[in-house]
């Protein structure tokens, strides 16, 4: 990953806050999907819940203007003050209240990179305590993002 990406997709700040400060258009919070469902695997292990647990998902799309620059996906426990949390915020960014605890601990953000072909780049994700409330934050950087900032698109991995 070049270091223009990883000031992105290495950032432990907010990522709302920086998007409204490079977006060159009214940034906005697009609420895609929300509801009690059950984790995928990965998530759930994230998380420590069992594989037939439920939970709190909300699905965002990060958006500068009409341009979607990050799809969002946050997972709380049901058992957890955070899906309520969740649940309230519709189309208000999940990390300017995050932000705003002052207890809030991240663990340590995962990256990855997004299959060819994909209308992401990059994904991360993390998950975050704030007193009893416990969520995965994950995070997928859409070609927009790329295209309107700048940002060179990764060289295609050789094949074997």
């Amino acid at each position: 990953m070049n270091a223009a990406w990883w000031q992105w997709v290495g950032s432990t700040d907010s990522l709302t806050a920086r998007l409204v400060a490079a977006s060159g258009r009214p940034f906005r919070v697009r609420l895609e999907h929300q509801g009690v469902e059950r984790p995928r695997r990965d998530e759930a292990l994230a998380l420590g819940l069992a594989p037939t647990d439920v939970a709190w998902i909300r699905e965002v799309t990060l958006m500068s203007g009409e341009r979607p620059w990050v799809a969002a996906r946050s997972v709380a426990p049901l058992d957890r003050t955070g899906c309520r949390r969740l649940r309230t915020l519709g189309e208000r960014s999940l990390g300017s209240w995050l932000f705003a605890q002052p207890d809030l601990e991240r663990d340590p953000i995962e990256v990855a990179r997004v299959s060819a072909g994909a209308e992401g780049v990059w994904l991360r994700r993390s998950r975050f305590r704030h007193g009893r409330i416990q969520l995965l934050v994950q995070e997928c950087f859409l070609h927009d993002m790329a295209e309107d900032l700048g940002l060179a698109l990764p060289e295609p991995r050789p094949t074997t």
